[in-house]
C-alpha cells in the first residue's frame, strides 16, 4: 500500500471526483480527512465512501473561502491526529454563470475565492502543521486544462484555474526547499453526474476534441494524484500533470479542417 497509515486531506469530497480521489487513498491504506462545504455535502459523499465498504475516514466539513472555518478544520485534524501528510485541494466553484459583459464582479470574486483564495488558505494552514513534523508533507491541487486554453463564457473559472497554475509553481518554489513538494494535476472532460445530463451531440462534440476520444473518470484523476502524491514523483515539483486525453496537445478538432 503507497499510502499506509498517511494522513490525508482532501477537499471538495462531496460527489464525483473528490468521492474518488478519497476512495482511492483509503484503498492504499491512508486515513482520509473528507471535506466539502457544509456537514451535509460532507457527509454525502462519506455515504457514497460507507456505500463502496470504505471507513477510515473523518469528516471535516469546512466552506474553504471562509477563513475560520479553514482554522477550525485544522484544528480538528490536529487534535485527532497530530500531523498531515498530504492535501489535495479539489474543491472547486465551477464557475458556470453569465457573460463576460453581464457578470457581476460580486460572482467573478466568489469563483476566485474559492478556487483560489481557498487553495491558498488550506494549503497555508496544512504548511503550517507539515512544518512541525519530522517527514514534511505533499500538497496537490486539482486545476484544469483551461489555465492555458481557454472555454467561453467562463471567464472567472478560467481565470482562477489561470491562478491557481501560478500559485501552484510560486509554492513549490516557496516551499520545496523546506521538504515539502506542490504539483498540480489539470484535468479535461471528466465523465460526472453533470455529464450524464448531456445531449448526445454535445458528447459527441467532446469526445472529438479529444484525440483519443474518451473523458476521464473520477479514478483516472485520483490515479495521477496518487502519482503525484507518492514517493514515485518525489523528484517532480511544481509541475502541472496534464490529463485530459489529448486535448490540449491539439490544435483543432479532427472534424475541422485547416
Amino acid at each position: 500500500m503507497r499510502f499506509k497509515d498517511k494522513v490525508v486531506l482532501v477537499t471538495g469530497t462531496s460527489r464525483n471526483t473528490g468521492v474518488g480521489i478519497a476512495a482511492l487513498f483509503i484503498r492504499e491504506g491512508a486515513h482520509v480527512c473528507v471535506c466539502s462545504s457544509t456537514p451535509e455535502s460532507t457527509a454525502k459523499g462519506a455515504a457514497e465512501l460507507r456505500a463502496m465498504g470504505l471507513a477510515a475516514f473523518t469528516e471535516t466539513p469546512a466552506d474553504i473561502s471562509d477563513t475560520e472555518q479553514v482554522r477550525a478544520m485544522f484544528r480538528v485534524i490536529r487534535e485527532k491526529f497530530g500531523r498531515i501528510d498530504i492535501v489535495v485541494n479539489n474543491a472547486c466553484n465551477q464557475g458556470i454563470g453569465p457573460a463576460f459583459e453581464e457578470m457581476d464582479p460580486a460572482y467573478f470574486l466568489s469563483v476566485i475565492k474559492t478556487n483560489l483564495m481557498g487553495t491558498f488558505q488550506v494549503s497555508q494552514e496544512a504548511v503550517k502543521m507539515m512544518l512541525r513534523q519530522e517527514s514534511r508533507g505533499v500538497i496537490v491541487n486539482l486545476g484544469s486544462n483551461v489555465s492555458t486554453r481557454a472555454i467561453r463564457n467562463r471567464t472567472a473559472y478560467v481565470a482562477s484555474k489561470g491562478g491557481l497554475d501560478a500559485l501552484t509553481r510560486a509554492m513549490a518554489v516557496d516551499l520545496g526547499p523546506k521538504g515539502i513538494r506542490v504539483n498540480m494535476v489539470a484535468p479535461g472532460y471528466i465523465f460526472t453526474d453533470r455529464w450524464e445530463k448531456l445531449a448526445d451531440d454535445k458528447v459527441k462534440r467532446r469526445r472529438l476534441n479529444c484525440p483519443i476520444g474518451l473523458e476521464a473518470t473520477a479514478d483516472d484523476i485520483a490515479q495521477a494524484v496518487a502519482f503525484m502524491a507518492s514517493d514515485a514523483s518525489r523528484n517532480i515539483c511544481g509541475e502541472r500533470l496534464v490529463v485530459d486525453a489529448g486535448c490540449s496537445a491539439q490544435h483543432m478538432p479532427v472534424d475541422v479542417d485547416v
